[in-house]
């Protein structure tokens, strides 16, 4: 596999990870055989490019920006695709939580720059 660097896999692994997540509703609670196929894979994808993530940096950080960028991107989606409402305290605390990776991948000697 052609070596990327961590940041990389790890926005891979958040982006596959994102998308099984958003498509978990459409499982219809996993009766739904061809989506919860592709939703198990996608997570299984997912995983992999974290541990592939893992190798290079810290397995806390990692997770916290997994986490982090995670939360926003499937609350957002849900917003947009779902009509799943945000209230004033949801977009504020997600917005922290935003700022929280942004300063850990900026300023954190964690990462790998």
């Amino acid at each position: 596999m052609l070596a990327l660097p961590p940041l990389a896999t790890l926005m891979i692994a958040i982006l596959l990870e994102v998308l099984a997540t958003s498509y978990l509703p459409k499982t219809n609670q996993f009766t739904s055989v061809f989506v919860t196929v592709g939703v198990l894979i996608t997570y299984a994808l997912a995983f992999y490019f974290l541990s592939v993530t893992v190798h290079a940096m810290s397995l806390g950080i990692a997770y916290a920006i997994w986490c982090g960028v995670g939360i926003v991107l499937v609350a957002s989606i849900s917003w947009l695709v779902y009509g799943q409402k945000l209230d004033v305290y949801a977009i504020v605390g997600m917005s922290f939580i935003l700022m929280g990776t942004v300063i850990i991948n900026v300023y954190s000697t964690s990462v790998n720059h």
